[in-house]
């Protein structure tokens, strides 16, 4: 049971008279706080990721948070959620929306649809209507496909516009499924079946395809039910988003790092210890972290000038990576600060790493400078400690081996 509001917030208990399942999540901690009986006999998991990221999972956005301002605008947002029933993953349509709430952080209904109820769809009676066919098919710039889910993801027409963007010509095309363009594979089956009963207006969802010469790329994809001579189809249109994703990554790549060392920048830093917080409570997966300060490093900038000082800086980072397992995390704090995140680490095993580290920068060689040494403090995360309060405690370790004469490692 995950109803960890329940005390604070009863009014989730009300939910639990629903048949459907219904699932609370809160977008700031990315995390399920309630689950409805429904919810927990359809599904043995209520971890979030597994949910939304599961085989059979599909969704517009990563994150969650990013949907509040359509949410809010009461857009209609859909997602498939992948469930865990005896051992089996089983797709399931999920139906998004805010709960108003007077909280610090918002909070999103996620409602799963059972059955769907008979959709209007569009309808088209060839030969009678083969010229607005054309137009609406054919003739359309975006890539288009016309597929029959009751016959394995047969892809029954493609647009001009779908074979220049695949690769291919019609007639491959047309002996094709959509799993062997998607790089699911069959396990996309489940997850347009879910598609097809649902109503058009939803947000597009996101996959991966591969063209004709096994590039992939990245598409968003919407699916509104067609009717054609009797025969209910999928009228899918594809929008190529490969580079409006690679854009966004670069610049999310430069927003977090630091652009003198290339380690994480403080904002990311918060945000991993976040993530480190909360596998620590679902999981209880401990974690330490070190914060070190490279010593008397005024006096470098002073005498030696402020490149020089960058150039300590940026050899200090490169030893500090050097140093810790592809696992952990290396941030620059601030100035000449910098922080390193240990999952899974207790406190003996973080002062034994901040010891290496602490010899190794003494031992660093930067041509025409004089030796530098490091202080570091260390803390290990305690049960039900906020990441402010461990923040405080490593800080303050930190400010204690300087006290001690500096070059050295304290443990809190």
């Amino acid at each position: 049971m995950i109803d960890t509001f329940a005390s604070v917030l009863p009014e989730y208990r009300a939910l639990n008279l629903l048949t459907t399942p219904v699932w609370v999540v809160s977008s700031h901690r990315r995390e399920i706080i309630f689950a409805n009986q429904a919810a927990e006999r359809l599904s043995s998991t209520s971890d979030l990721d597994k949910l939304r990221h599961g085989s059979h999972s599909a969704h517009a956005e990563e994150v969650l948070a990013t949907y509040l301002p359509a949410l809010r605008a009461r857009e209609s947002i859909i997602e498939i959620w992948t469930l865990c029933r005896n051992g089996v993953s089983v797709p399931l349509s999920c139906k998004l929306s805010l709960l108003e709430q007077d909280s610090e952080s918002e909070q999103i209904l996620v409602e799963g649809i059972l059955s769907s109820l008979p959709t209007p769809v569009s309808q088209f009676d060839a030969p009678r209507d083969q010229v607005l066919y054309d137009q609406l098919f054919h003739l359309n710039s975006a890539p288009m496909l016309l597929i029959d889910p009751a016959a394995d993801g047969l892809i029954v027409d493609a647009n001009l516009a779908a074979c220049r963007f695949y690769g291919d010509n019609r007639e491959n095309i047309h002996l094709k499924h959509t799993w062997e363009i998607n790089v699911l594979g069959r396990q996309v089956l489940p997850i347009m079946s879910e598609v097809a009963k649902l109503p058009g207006g939803h947000k597009p969802l996101n996959f991966v395809h591969r063209l004709a010469d096994g590039t992939l790329r990245n598409v968003q994809t919407y699916a509104s039910p067609f009717e054609m001579n009797g025969k209910r189809l999928m009228l899918c249109v594809v929008h190529d988003v490969t580079e409006q994703i690679r854009l966004k990554n670069e610049l999310e790549h430069a927003a977090s790092r630091d652009p003198l060392t290339g380690l994480w920048n403080r904002r990311h830093f918060l945000n991993l210890l976040e993530n480190a917080h909360h596998q620590k409570r679902r999981h209880d997966v401990g974690y330490s972290i070190l914060i070190l300060d490279a010593d008397h490093f005024k006096n470098i900038n002073d005498q030696f000038g402020h490149e020089k000082g960058d150039q300590v800086l940026t050899s200090l980072a490169k030893t500090l990576q050097n140093r810790v397992r592809e696992t952990d995390s290396v941030c620059r704090w601030g100035g000449e600060e910098f922080t390193i995140l240990l999952p899974q680490t207790d406190a003996a095993s973080a002062a034994r790493l901040a010891e290496c580290i602490r010899t190794s920068a003494a031992e660093m060689q930067i041509p025409n400078l004089p030796q530098i040494t490091v202080s570091i403090g260390v803390a290990q995360h305690e049960s039900e400690e906020s990441t402010e309060s461990l923040l405080r405690r490593t800080d303050a370790a930190l400010y204690q081996a300087k006290a001690l004469g500096r070059n050295r490692v304290v443990m809190c």
